[in-house]
C-alpha cells in the first residue's frame, strides 16, 4: 500500500516510517522469527516479536509519553498497522491491548490504572481480550446478560463470554456487564471493568475451529471479585464507551488487509504467468487501494478527536466482504490452473478456514449496516 499526501500531514515521515518498518520486518524474516500467514492479527501470538516491536515505539504509538507511549499520530499507527498485516507478521499478542484496551484506559481509566497498565501495554507486556460477545448476545451487544453486583469493596460478577480471542494467553479482559437497568432499556446500566484472567472463578475454555487451531475462548465468570478500582470509566456508562471503543476496532485495514499475504501470492503468480490476469482481481485489487483511504480517512477522525463509528462500520462491512471475495476468486484460480505453488496453496488454505470469521467479528455485517443506516439518516 501506498500512502496519499493530505493535508497537514508529513508524508515524506510516513514513507519513512514505511521503510523502517519493511526494513524490521526482512530482519526478522531473514532470523527466521516467524512464518508469515494470513490472518496473523488474530491467529499468531508471538509475545517476543510484540515486544520487538515495542521496543520500536511501535506498541501504544498513541499513547502519551507520560503513560509510556510515544505519542505519535493516528496515521503513523496506521501505517505501522498496514506493514505487518501485508506482512503476515505474529502481532496477535499485542493487537487488542494496542488497538482498543489502551485508547479505552487512556479516555474512561482512572489515573491509577493509567499508571499500572499503560506503560505494560505500550512495552508490549501487558495483552489484553475483550469479553463481549456472549451465548445470546453477540453482536447485539445490549443484550449481555453478565451481571455485576456491587459489594462493599467492589463488585462480583457472574455470566459466560464466548468467542473471547486470545483468553487463554491475555493477562486482562475487558468485560462488558450489566450493573442495573430495566427490562426494554438495555442501553441503560451497562458497565466495563478490568478483569484478570488469574482471578479466582474464572475458567477458560477453549473453542477449538474445525482446522484444529485455538484461537477462541469461553470464559465463564463465577463469582468474580473485581475491586472497585478495576471498574472501567464510570457506572452505567458502559454501552457509550462501548460503541466509542468499537469505531478502533472496526476502522483498521485489518478489516480488509487480513488476505493480503494471499493477494501477494496471486499477483506474484500471475507475473510469473502461472495464472491468468483476470477482470476481477484487477477490481478487488483496485477495491482494495479504495479501502486503504477509506480507513486512512478513519485514522484521520480518531486523531482529530471526532466520532468515527458510522464510517467505521462502513469499512468493515465493505473490507471483509471484500476479503471473501478474494478468498473465493483465489480458489477459482487456483483450481483452473496446472501450476503447483506450495507458498500460494499454504496462505489459500489459511484464508480459506478463516473466511467463515471475516464478516462475523467485531459485529456481524447485517447489524452495521443497520449502524450505518441510522447515522445516515437526516
Amino acid at each position: 500500500m501506498t500512502t496519499t499526501a493530505h493535508p497537514g500531514i508529513d508524508e515524506r515521515a510516513l514513507l519513512e516510517l514505511r521503510g523502517e518498518v519493511r526494513d524490521f520486518i526482512a530482519d526478522q524474516l531473514s532470523r527466521g522469527t516467524f512464518t508469515p500467514r494470513p490472518d496473523a492479527w488474530l491467529t499468531a501470538w508471538s509475545a517476543d516479536f510484540s515486544r520487538a516491536m515495542a521496543e520500536r515505539g511501535w506498541v501504544g504509538m498513541t499513547l502519551p509519553p507520560e503513560y509510556g507511549g510515544a505519542g505519535r499520530s493516528f496515521l503513523e499507527r496506521f501505517v505501522v498497522t498496514e506493514e505487518v498485516l501485508v506482512a503476515g507478521a505474529p502481532v496477535a499478542a499485542h493487537w487488542v491491548s494496542d488497538r482498543q484496551a489502551g485508547p479505552s484506559l487512556l479516555r474512561f481509566g482512572s489515573e491509577e490504572l493509567k499508571r499500572e497498565l499503560l506503560p505494560r501495554i505500550a512495552a508490549g507486556r501487558c495483552f489484553f481480550a475483550i469479553g463481549m460477545s456472549e451465548p445470546d448476545a453477540g453482536s447485539d451487544l445490549a443484550s449481555v446478560r453478565t451481571k455485576a453486583t456491587a459489594c462493599d469493596d467492589g463488585w462480583v460478577l457472574s455470566g459466560t463470554k464466548v468467542w473471547t480471542t486470545g483468553a487463554h494467553r491475555a493477562d486482562h479482559m475487558i468485560v462488558l456487564a450489566r450493573t442495573s437497568g430495566r427490562h426494554g432499556d438495555r442501553h441503560q446500566g451497562l458497565s466495563q471493568f478490568i478483569v484478570a484472567l488469574d482471578a479466582l472463578g474464572i475458567r477458560v475454555s477453549p473453542i477449538v475451529s474445525m482446522n484444529g487451531d485455538h484461537h477462541f475462548n469461553e470464559v465463564l465468570l463465577d463469582d468474580v471479585h473485581v475491586p472497585s478500582g478495576r471498574l472501567l470509566g464510570t457506572e452505567g456508562e458502559g454501552w457509550r464507551q462501548v460503541t466509542s471503543e468499537l469505531a478502533f476496532e472496526r476502522s483498521g485495514p485489518e478489516r480488509f488487509l487480513s488476505v493480503a499475504l494471499l493477494v501477494s501470492h496471486l499477483l506474484a503468480a500471475v507475473r510469473r504467468g502461472a495464472l491468468s490476469p483476470t477482470a476481477e482481481l484487477g477490481r478487488l485489487v483496485a477495491r482494495l487501494q479504495a479501502l486503504h483511504h477509506m480507513s486512512f480517512a478513519v485514522a484521520r477522525t480518531l486523531d482529530a478527536g471526532s466520532p468515527a463509528d458510522v464510517p467505521a462500520a462502513m469499512v468493515k462491512t465493505l473490507g471483509t466482504t471484500t476479503e471473501g471475495d478474494l478468498v473465493e476468486l483465489a480458489a477459482l484460480l487456483t483450481a483452473c490452473s496446472t501450476r503447483h505453488d506450495d507458498d500460494l496453496d499454504a496462505a489459500l488454505r489459511i484464508a480459506t478456514a478463516q473466511l467463515p470469521g471475516f464478516t462475523l467479528r467485531g459485529g456481524t455485517n447485517e447489524i452495521l449496516r443497520g449502524i450505518i443506516t441510522k447515522g445516515l439518516q437526516p
